[in-house]
């Protein structure tokens, strides 16, 4: 605690750095930011002003208003509720007057800790690596106010008080607001280990508190990067190859030019770019437009073709990602085996805001830059780099972002360079804003990789699991991009094997071999990203092995998870509040109707769903879908559930219907009605348990996605008595239950 003495001079150790200094763990980066030279009177008409941010995290204006400054992109997941929450608590802020705004680009001050020293948003990591960076932040500014109460009201800081926006000294009487002490306290050293509050002490974290975002994303006044206009701004489309690798071999653009609004014509690395000055003659301008396309290094194949390949493929053993015992000797002697293959397509991500971007030249020089950042410090690179300039001279002003789901953080920063080559190739002359239709982001974006798996497991007579071979091939998302080096180990991409490789259930004898897809289509993380296709194999095949053993998949399951206590935990939760039981379980079922579960970690947090189905020659039906989470502290339980039914929506269409097909090459779903998103009638009942906890908080932006397949899956088994391996589900094959 600090001293309610002021210091007639502060050391120079102590002293707060313009730029900014590490201090303490968590990487609490802290750094003073006054919009006017502080002054060292306690108060006065100059101060009146003044922005306090005694770190890079809060600023508190004179009206009271505490701004959180969010690191993250918040693409709909709430994040910028969240975060702000973790440091309002630790200030002691009134809700009322919390306010966010997202972060400039600067790792220095705003790095992922647990992506490395680069600044993004990603892996659910965005309350994981701020929990205590931000706690510390807020209780810093917190004892900072405390201290400048104390010495204006001549009493110890111990007594001093902090709540609801409001500094109190309760034996006194006295009290002054934040606005009131912000300025002045800016001044003072920065506790570098400040005291954090004790979970008893939390007046808003674990309670629901209202989201930030939402009147602003009801009333239209929030600001996605499709809704930017600069000052003559215009606006470009590219005209992309059909096929994936091929180039441009020749264009004409008479006609292109020729199109009302249309002010010019320019190729670039990714196409022809036609500039107009609105979408629509820029889409018109595009449409007019001839260009023949080189297809010597393209992917000319079609989805069945390499689907075929990967079936050859998977005839050998492949890398080993994970290995203990002999599963091939222990298969042997094995009372029963059970063989199965396991396939996935190609998926968009299909955001709700198709990828866009406004790029300018300044007038200093410099670049500034409109979008929905997911990346910065890779995004900011790259395009600098096209740019010939230093980083620092692009300028990154994020915006909201319509979804993302993974899209918007690829490796190579795509649809920002292409921003970038557009300008340039323009001659730098107005504002361009790049604009991709909906049609150009599902037919030329990347995509979860097609993955085939391939696993023999078998059981003895008690119906114990003696042996587990896997073997699965699928494009590395890794390999060749800038995460190379840190990623991909031995040519294993730990995004590709995780949920799998490392499975928590105890198998005595296991393998899983990994073979490298080779195909030319660009994939990407998508929601979840390895796990999207590793827990729907596992946990369909534990299924699997839970009947032929004769044993409730329940049962079943905690059999193998005792050194799992927080997975065994969710499973049972779920289990409860869906009413599942062994006996239920083993009753004639309604006709077509069945209950499925499943359970599965990722991004260091835990998760459990029971699947209600009815699977009629009609389709299927899922009723209800109940879920349990563990995620530690939950730091907002509204958000957390919002998040858990928006994964139930959106994976739902990809277990029921949706692919990205190749036909000779070219993707054939262009728009929403050949890749149908999930409808409202669709949507089944959700119920969302969650695990009070301790623990610190983890993310759940993607893990209650890989877990809804599955259970479905094992639902559908339980309707019918048939096993669907491959996603989507296809029930022509089932007739009846």
């Amino acid at each position: 605690m600090l001293n309610a003495r002021r210091p007639n001079r502060v050391p120079p150790e102590a002293r707060p750095s313009r730029r900014g200094f590490l201090a303490g763990t968590g990487a609490i980066v802290v750094a003073f930011r006054l919009d006017a030279k502080p002054a060292r009177a306690a108060a006065g008409p100059d101060l009146a002003s003044v922005k306090a941010q005694p770190n890079a995290f809060v600023r508190i204006a004179p009206d009271d208003t505490v701004t959180v400054v969010i690191k993250h992109l918040d693409m709909g997941q709430g994040n910028t509720t969240g975060l702000a929450t973790i440091l309002a608590d630790e200030l002691g802020a009134d809700w009322k007057t919390v306010r966010t705004e997202f972060a400039p680009a600067d790792a220095a001050l705003y790095n992922n800790s647990l992506m490395g020293p680069i600044q993004g948003t990603g892996g659910s990591t965005a309350v994981a690596n701020s929990w205590f960076q931000l706690r510390k932040a807020g209780a810093a500014a917190r004892e900072m106010l405390m201290a400048e109460a104390a010495f204006r009201w001549k009493v110890p800081v111990s007594e001093i008080t902090v709540a609801d926006g409001v500094v109190r000294h309760a034996a006194s009487g006295r009290q002054a607001r934040f606005g009131e002490l912000a300025a002045s306290a800016a001044s003072l050293p920065v506790p570098s280990e400040p005291r954090l509050k004790d979970p008893s002490e939390w007046t808003l974290i674990g309670t629901k508190v209202p989201r930030l975002d939402s009147v602003a994303k009801t009333n239209g006044s929030a600001i996605y990067s499709l809704d930017i206009r600069r000052p003559n701004q215009v606006t470009a489309v590219v005209a992309r190859a059909p096929r994936f690798g091929a180039t441009v071999k020749g264009f004409d653009a008479a006609a292109a030019r020729k199109v009302a609004g249309v002010l010019d014509v320019v190729q670039v690395p990714t196409g022809v770019a036609v500039i107009a000055r609105d979408t629509w003659s820029a889409m018109k301008g595009r449409e007019a437009l001839t260009v023949t396309w080189d297809d010597s290094t393209a992917e000319t194949r079609s989805s069945d073709a390499i689907l075929a390949e990967y079936r050859e493929r998977a005839k050998g053993p492949g890398l080993t990602a994970s290995e203990r015992g002999d599963p091939q000797a222990a298969l042997k002697g094995a009372a029963k085996v059970i063989e199965a293959e396991f396939t996935f397509p190609y998926l968009a991500h299909a955001a709700m805001e198709p990828l866009n971007a406004t790029i300018e030249r300044a007038a200093d020089g410099g670049y500034d830059v409109y979008a929905g950042f997911q990346f910065q410090t890779v995004e900011q690179a790259t395009m600098a780099a096209i740019l010939g300039v230093t980083p620092d001279r692009v300028r990154l002003h994020s915006n909201w972002a319509g979804g993302s789901f993974g899209r918007r953080a690829t490796p190579t920063a795509d649809y920002l360079a292409e921003a970038a080559t557009v300008l340039k190739a323009a001659g730098e002359k107005a504002p361009i804003h790049l604009v991709w239709t909906r049609e150009d982001d599902m037919a030329g974006g990347y995509y979860r990789p097609t993955v085939l798996h391939k696993v023999r497991a078998g059981i003895d007579a008690k119906g114990a699991v003696v042996g587990w071979d896997h073997v699965m091939v699928g494009k590395s998302i890794m390999i060749g991009s800038p995460f190379e080096a840190m990623i991909v180990k031995n040519g294993i991409d730990s995004t590709t094997v995780e949920g799998a490789s490392d499975t928590p259930y105890a198998l005595p004898a296991y393998r899983f071999g990994v073979h490298n897809g080779r195909e030319g289509v660009p994939v990407l993380w998508w929601r979840s990203v390895g796990h999207t296709h590793t827990a729907h194999v596992m946990e369909v095949m534990i299924d699997e092995l839970a009947h032929a053993a004769d044993v409730d998949p329940v049962a079943y399951r905690l059999s193998l998870l005792a050194q799992a206590p927080r997975l065994s935990g969710v499973l049972k939760l779920a289990a409860d509040k869906a009413g599942w039981s062994a006996k239920a379980q083993n009753k004639p079922q309604e006709k077509g109707r069945g209950l499925g579960v499943a359970v599965h970690e990722s991004f260091g947090s835990y998760v459990a769903m029971v699947a209600d189905v009815t699977a009629q020659d009609s389709g299927i039906r899922v009723n209800r879908i109940v879920a349990a989470v563990d995620v530690g502290v939950p730091v907002n339980p509204d958000v957390i559930r919002a998040q858990v039914e928006g994964a139930v929506g959106f994976a739902l269409s990809a277990v029921l219907r949706n692919r990205i097909t190749l036909k000779d090459g070219q993707v054939q779903e262009h728009n929403f009605d050949a890749y149908e998103p999930t409808r409202m009638s669709e949507m089944p009942k959700v119920e969302v348990h969650i695990v009070p906890s301790q623990a610190a908080p983890t993310g759940i932006g993607e893990p209650g996605v890989p877990v809804l397949a599955p259970a479905i899956a094992n639902a559908v088994f339980s309707a019918t008595g048939q096993r669907l391996r491959a996603l989507p589900l296809d029930l022509s094959g089932v007739k009846g239950a």
